[in-house]
């Protein structure tokens, strides 16, 4: 162990390489409390801090009254170009994908859909609300704003599956670039409810937006994934030859 390594936060490490290497397997239910004590030689203030982080991150679940199990391996999903929709990034992991549409509604457009969308002030937005699920289970929750002229008439079932293909597919609009700002944040009372989950649990929220081959603003979209479900994928590719 590292010097300036906290005990906590070596357990914490050494736990989450069994998880991943496969000794824990998911499911299966890990050692007590005592029993961590008596494996690492520390206090159970100790364990119990690191058994807290890693449950906080989604690697494992407690069971009242059972114990504490590994819990199933987060949704996946690559931020680097990609043309395969949510359904089938989760259907190669082994995960169900359902989207839900929680509400589609017109709206006007305020000051930040102005400059997001390149629209006129009170021009119609359509706002699309919807939480999507890996195994029944909320991952994310996203809220899409589409200009009226667009895409006029966007309906339920269009909503409920891939957006960018079914405004390919209907309305004749290719997506040809996005522009992705990350940042952590934790969930408040609404997007916790969406999300079926704790208020402050942390989250990747992720603001898009999308473009067309002339640079026409087509989409812009805020999204909270949980942040103990899920992970991202980055893939860079870098030429062979050096630029100059």
């Amino acid at each position: 162990m590292e010097k300036k390594q906290s005990l906590h936060a070596y357990i914490k490490n050494e736990l989450l390489t069994r998880i991943k290497s496969g000794l824990y397997q998911k499911g299966e239910k890990i050692p007590t409390e005592l029993e961590l004590c008596n494996d690492f030689d520390v206090s159970r203030t100790t364990v119990r801090e690191a058994l807290n982080q890693l449950t906080i991150e989604g690697y494992l679940e407690r069971v009242q009254g059972r114990g504490t199990f590994v819990a199933d391996k987060k949704v996946s999903q690559t931020l680097s170009q990609t043309v395969k929709r949510y359904v089938d990034q989760l259907e190669i992991q082994g995960k169900t994908a359902e989207i839900v549409l929680h509400q589609l509604s017109v709206i006007p457009a305020n000051a930040t859909m102005q400059q997001a969308l390149d629209v006129p002030l009170n021009d119609p937005i359509q706002k699309i609300e919807r939480i999507r699920k890996a195994n029944n289970s909320p991952t994310q929750y996203e809220i899409s704003y589409i200009p009226w002229n667009v895409a006029p008439g966007i309906t339920k079932e269009q909503a409920e599956t891939s957006l960018y293909n079914a405004l390919k597919k209907d309305f004749k609009v290719n997506i040809a670039k996005t522009t992705e700002h990350i940042e952590i944040t934790l969930s408040d009372e609404s997007t916790s409810y969406y999300l079926e989950s704790e208020t402050g649990l942390p989250c990747f929220y992720i603001e898009t937006i999308a473009e067309d081959k002339e640079g026409k603003k087509i989409e812009y979209s805020q999204s909270y994934f949980r942040g103990d479900k899920t992970n991202f994928v980055i893939e860079r590719y870098y030429p062979d030859k050096e630029e100059s």
